[in-house]
């Protein structure tokens, strides 16, 4: 079965680059392919239509310029979004629209084997990744286990209660959605945050609006690098303070003094 770079980049605490794109174009995945700068391309499933054979097709493209492939599966139905993507070859989920440390452990579930050490959801199924094989082998465990789970931070739920989202096992990275934030809490983005701080985290005024504080910075300053793109900040992974480490993808801001360097970027 074909390794997952990604998983094998985030072990050896090497960096990472991304870019995201919505379209179904196989080509488009090539082109990125060809520059030779990207580890893996996200394909946010989320926000336009496709089939199960765009799965297939799109995890080829990036098969042959050694990339992984992650989807950024919708809220419903997540369960069979994200194992259709498996089987096609894709190496990462996104998962979207949690809103409580228990979807983020039935996120985890849904890629893991259903073995009795994983406890997973993921039965023995012949798709793309097995080829040529049947399933169910060690192998074939093994690869479910290596698949690297992400998940937005995006509601106030998974917010108010960050620290116990970041303790589920399995979860390996997590990623800032301010717009879904924003709009739960029915007030703008750029009234709700301030500007990026020197620790590379928003900071949020006054604490959240019903009274409560805000979240702990400790935890996820960043190294601030500001990377332009269209006008827009770019998003800045990096591996929290301790491992195992979720890797945290935040707006950037200025240096922060003492913080660890620049681990994962996405264009």
């Amino acid at each position: 079965m074909r390794p997952n770079k990604l998983r094998e980049l985030l072990k050896s605490n090497k960096p990472t680059l991304s870019t995201h794109i919505h379209t179904t174009w196989p080509s488009v995945v090539e082109a990125i392919g060809h520059t030779g700068l990207y580890d893996y391309v996200e394909f946010v499933g989320e926000y336009g239509p496709f089939d199960l054979h765009d799965l297939d097709n799109l995890a080829r493209a990036g098969d042959i310029y050694n990339m992984s492939m992650q989807l950024k599966v919708d809220q419903e139905p997540r369960g069979f979004l994200a194992q259709r993507a498996i089987g096609s070859g894709f190496h990462s989920i996104l998962f979207a629209d949690c809103r409580s440390a228990a979807d983020v452990q039935e996120c985890v579930r849904i890629v893991r084997a259903e073995t009795p050490e994983d406890g997973g959801t993921y039965g023995v199924a012949t798709r793309r990744f097995t080829y040529m094989g049947y399933g169910g082998t060690k192998e074939y465990v093994q690869a479910l286990r290596d698949i690297v789970v992400a998940i937005m931070i995006e509601k106030p739920g998974t917010v108010d209660t960050l620290e116990e989202v970041l303790s589920v096992k399995g979860v390996d990275v997590v990623q800032w959605g301010g717009s879904d934030y924003s709009m739960a809490h029915r007030t703008s983005r750029r009234a709700l945050f301030a500007p990026a701080t020197s620790g590379g985290v928003p900071r949020v005024r006054n604490g959240h609006q019903d009274g409560r504080a805000a979240p702990r910075r400790d935890r996820h300053r960043g190294s601030g690098e500001v990377l332009p793109r269209h006008g827009r900040p770019a998003f800045l992974r990096r591996h929290r303070h301790h491992d195992p480490a979720p890797v945290v993808e935040i707006p950037g801001g200025g240096p922060a003094q003492g913080s660890r360097p620049l681990t994962h970027l996405r264009a």
